[in-house]
């Protein structure tokens, strides 16, 4: 009897995720449909639209994936990541010119020293050719290694003058490494495409710094957009118990974590009594409760008349696609879309103008406009 009430159970539970809703009603009565595009992925962290119109995505554990005319297909020659906890095969980015060069850039938690100390992040290029990642550079590698699984930061895009920008998390040590520009992690770094130096980064000149770093005081930044007319890179970043935050990324300024947060830890005590300290910047936005946000994307869309010019942002603990409302560069307003679906990895404005999101153990969904 016991062995048929766990069955009966266990095909419930596969009926209400089949039926889960995939039609929804924004606030103002947009009614719109979430179709799945790719489906048997388990985390797809990172996704990138090739000019062919075909996919290419990152899957945590590892795999890399090209999904084309309906066929998913492993891509070879992926370096050895460290797959642990936060860890793994992480975003993508193409370079601006990639019609042209073929440059693919990816980030992972590696430990390309071989050494017996865990990992950090990685930053690197390739070009890929009949399914394989070719001509492989590393660009960047944070250190020192270690063995906590946290924190890897690991967002790439491109400014609109072609410099690199890529973010590293603290790392799980708060107290050593964001206020500290000797030190990797906890910051937002600026390159060359080719893995060089800018000139004119920040602290080029500061001896003893990392000359990569751009800013710092980062805690662990999963979201990073250019703003399509300002050019501005925005991020956001996990706080740690409640204080996730939007932050538009300026030169060399520092962005306060640990030392100020509108969050508390874990365990509900003080981090600190400070939210705000002088030559630290202010979010331009926060979150009380933490939404855990992975993921951002300005809607550049016309198919979307209502949401054109504002943010999406993903949540992973609450299980939707928030739509962040803007206004002469403040927030003004929020909306939940997708609720219920999943944890939201990551979303894209595709080729096509659709918005594409990255749902755990879900796939690749596209929202259409009914």
């Amino acid at each position: 009897m016991k062995k048929i009430s766990f069955v009966i159970i266990c095909l419930s539970f596969f009926v209400s995720q089949c039926q889960k809703k995939t039609e929804f009603k924004s606030d103002d009565n947009f009614s719109y449909k979430a179709e799945i595009v790719v489906d048997g992925l388990d985390i797809a962290w990172g996704m990138e639209f090739l000019p062919d119109g075909s996919i290419l995505i990152a899957e945590q554990e590892g795999k890399m994936m090209l999904f084309k005319d309906g066929k998913t297909t492993q891509i070879k020659g992926v370096p050895e990541v460290v797959y642990k906890n936060q860890g793994g095969l992480l975003d993508l980015k193409l370079h601006p010119d990639y019609s042209n060069n073929g440059w693919i850039y990816f980030s992972f938690s590696g430990n390309i020293e071989n050494d017996e100390e865990g990992a950090n992040t990685v930053i690197m290029r390739a070009r890929l050719k009949e399914n394989e990642l070719i001509d492989k550079e590393v660009i960047y590698k944070a250190t020192p290694n270690t063995k906590k699984g946290q924190h890897f930061g690991s967002r790439i895009e491109f400014d609109k003058d072609g410099y690199l920008f890529f973010s590293v998390g603290d790392r799980g040590n708060r107290d050593v490494n964001p206020q500290n520009i000797n030190r990797d992690g906890g910051k937002i770094y600026r390159l060359n495409d080719d893995g060089s130096i800018p000139s004119d980064n920040p602290f080029v000149s500061t001896p003893g710094a990392k000359a990569a770093v751009f800013s710092y005081g980062h805690r662990n930044p999963q979201g990073m957009a250019m703003n399509p007319v300002t050019g501005e890179i925005w991020v956001h970043e996990h706080g740690p118990q409640g204080g996730d935050e939007i932050n538009i990324i300026k030169s060399g300024k520092n962005y306060g974590w640990p030392l100020i947060t509108y969050g508390i830890n874990y365990d509900d005590s003080i981090i600190t009594d400070d939210t705000d300290l002088p030559g630290m910047e202010q979010p331009l936005h926060y979150w009380v409760p933490s939404i855990a946000p992975s993921g951002m994307a300005f809607v550049n869309s016309d198919r979307y008349p209502a949401w054109k010019g504002n943010l999406l942002v993903g949540s992973l603990k609450f299980q939707y696609l928030n739509l962040v409302f803007l206004n002469e560069g403040k927030v003004v307003k929020e909306e939940k879309l997708m609720e219920g679906m999943g944890r939201v990895r990551t979303v894209k404005i595709g080729p096509d103008g659709y918005i594409y999101v990255s749902v755990e153990q879900l796939g690749i969904v596209r929202l259409m406009p009914n």
